[in-house]
């Protein structure tokens, strides 16, 4: 098959690909990020990709997408870019993702746990071998250990075996023994010469389907070493759940994905490991934590079904591995534990957050509540946990809107309007690329509160404001004048927009009020709601009460925790009995499937305006 060079700027990485792959799946190939919300299906327009030289051809019309003078200039769509001949791709500012906020703190919640890792590490001396006691070298450790631990049964990981007599006898039978216990079930991991000050680390991570989160842990104190975000690989091949879903369904779209995200996780690894002088040899375990999706592909198990009615995973448990089966980069020995899911849509990262709130813990009634692409939502206390997850679309993360972008370098993530005057900041502080997802619930609600647009979402037309715009009689308001913006382009809200936020905020709204509902609950019973993750850390409570996105409770009872998946990874990294709470948790929640939760769509449709059609439901809310 004949091969071409594509060469991206402004990185200056150059890959050789066969000819008619596309651009995008050479960006893959060369590990270069291009933003892609459809998976390759040409519908967002978001893999925007300026071709400098060279000859391409296109699979498909991109007049929706450019304008005649930037199809001139070479714009084109990566993902439906066919490379034939050597290339010079620029991938624009809008299309990148530099300086994007990934969350990787999260609130002290975790400050009880004792240090009592998953794979634990012990001195032995033993006693040489004689004539009278000739036993195996293995059982003689067996029956050393067996004394200092408790289990019922040991095995030994063969990759042990290899030069074990040697190793006993090189270092007179004084050595560190690596080992994990499972179910009372002990395995030697790792057998090294005794050092009384010998190394001894682990990892937790959140993998989430647009960023991926790690933390080194010293598991002797306990303390986070590092930290270190990315975004997920696997976004090439689209931005949702669901894209993803049906990319891996495609022919090597299962294995494409997996070595996606088991790419993200090594070069976190390696980078913490150098950043910290450390070996990947020296990890000796990971704990991994995220939606169900996510843990399949992880683990290379199609997740064809999670999509599909009745919406059943193949797994919930999934069984503890060596991390290098799946090709994660630490100690040959080392194991991975991916935290249990509940349902297809309820995954490790709710029952993590779940655990790292103390929700179980707890007599009162709290709830949790991650809002992103999928909403999911836990309520209860130590007796009793109901879960459910709503399909909230792509708006709280930049997609479906016209000049949507991620929370990154440019991203405009406040705006006010006063007295006629229109004022945003930008992340970075530099000139404007578009809207994130914050940016765009502040600006709808401060163009409603200002009469600029009705509580149905729609523009007042007969309103003399200059920043509103018509193009084919569709009106726009313009947040970011051409001049102002990075690209030379206006970046407006359009009425779309609009629309498309108030139904990502009506299903997550409808779906936590069904939940409520359904135990007889009321939101003012509740002592607490906790919002968890990235785009929860940056939301404007009052803003985000006033268009009907959170409940109308006292602002001190909304608590933001960050990233809460994360903190629960590390627990169970350093606690097996935080392990065990999360597993039991998993166990004792109920799932409510909101598809054939015949309440849920007349909530969702009473959700569909500023803030609610009942507006008893928000009190204090004054437009």
């Amino acid at each position: 098959m004949e091969k071409f060079s594509v060469r991206f700027l402004p990185y200056d990485i150059s890959i050789d690909v066969e000819k008619g792959l596309t651009i995008a799946e050479a960006a893959q190939m060369a590990g270069v990020y291009v933003s892609n919300l459809c998976g390759g299906e040409g519908t967002c327009g978001k893999c925007r990709i300026q071709v400098i030289s060279g000859h391409t051809e296109t699979s498909r019309p991109l007049n929706a997408f450019f304008s005649k003078e930037e199809t001139a200039n070479g714009f084109m769509l990566a993902c439906q870019t066919l490379v034939y001949g050597n290339l010079v791709v620029k991938i624009p500012e809008e299309s990148r993702s530099e300086g994007a906020q990934i969350l990787v703190t999260e609130a002290n919640l975790d400050s009880g746990v004792s240090c009592l890792p998953l794979a634990r590490k012990i001195g032995l001396e033993l006693l040489p071998p004689s004539l009278e006691d000739n036993i195996a070298d293995t059982e003689r450790i067996y029956r050393e250990l067996i004394k200092k631990i408790k289990c019922r049964s040991i095995d030994i990981n063969p990759e042990c075996l290899q030069d074990l007599s040697d190793k006993l006898r090189a270092n007179d039978w004084k050595i560190n023994i690596t080992y994990s216990i499972n179910k009372e079930h002990c395995q030697i991991q790792k057998i090294e010469p005794f050092e009384a000050n010998s190394s001894w680390f682990g990892v937790a991570i959140d993998i989430g389907t647009t960023t991926v989160a790690a933390q080194l842990v010293d598991l002797y104190s306990g303390k986070v070493l590092g930290v270190e975000p990315a975004y997920n690989l696997q976004s090439a091949y689209g931005e949702d759940v669901i894209s993803r879903i049906i990319y891996a369904c495609k022919k090597n779209g299962l294995r494409l994905l997996n070595g996606a995200v088991v790419k993200t996780v090594n070069q976190l690894v390696k980078k913490l490991a150098n950043d910290n002088r450390i070996s990947v040899e020296d990890i000796d375990i990971m704990v991994a934590s995220g939606n169900t999706t996510m843990s399949h592909l992880l683990l290379g198990i199609s997740p064809r079904y999670i999509r599909m009615e009745p919406y059943v995973p193949a797994v919930c448990a999934y069984p503890r591995i060596n991390a290098r089966d799946i090709g994660i980069e630490i100690s040959k020995t080392g194991i991975l534990e991916i935290l249990p899911s509940v349902s297809a849509y309820v995954g490790g990262d709710t029952v993590a957050g779940v655990m790292s709130c103390g929700i179980a813990e707890q007599s009162g009634i709290r709830a949790l509540i991650d809002i992103g692409t999928n909403g999911e939502i836990a309520i209860g206390n130590s007796e009793w946990i109901l879960t459910c997850s709503a399909s909230a679309g792509p708006s709280f993360e930049g997609g479906g809107t016209r000049c949507g972008m991620r929370a990154s370098k440019g991203a405009i993530e406040r705006i006010m309007v006063s007295e006629g005057e229109l004022r945003f900041t930008t992340i970075g502080n530099v000139k404007p690329r578009g809207i994130c997802g914050s940016g765009l619930i502040d600006g709808i609600y401060e163009l409603v509160k200002n009469g600029i647009v009705n509580a149905n979402g729609k523009f007042n037309r007969d309103l003399n404001d200059s920043r509103l715009i018509f193009e084919d009689n569709v009106p726009h308001y313009v947040i970011a004048c051409a001049e102002e913006t990075e690209a030379g382009k206006p970046i407006v809200i359009a009425e779309s927009d609009i629309d498309n936020l108030i139904k990502s905020k009506g299903a997550v709204f409808a779906a936590f009020k069904s939940l409520i509902d359904y135990v007889g609950l009321g939101f003012d019973d509740l002592e607490a709601i906790y919002v968890a993750g990235g785009f929860g850390n940056f939301l404007n409570i009052p803003k985000s009460i006033s268009i009907g996105l959170l409940p109308d409770i006292p602002h001190q009872k909304i608590h933001f925790i960050g990233n809460s998946s994360l903190a629960g990874a590390r627990m169970c990294l350093l606690s097996e009995a935080s392990l065990e709470k999360c597993i039991n948790i998993s166990r004792s929640m109920t799932n409510i499937e909101l598809s054939s939760y015949h309440p849920f769509m007349n909530e969702y449709i009473a959700a569909l305006f500023l803030p609610h059609t009942d507006r008893r439901l928000f009190p204090s809310v004054e437009y």
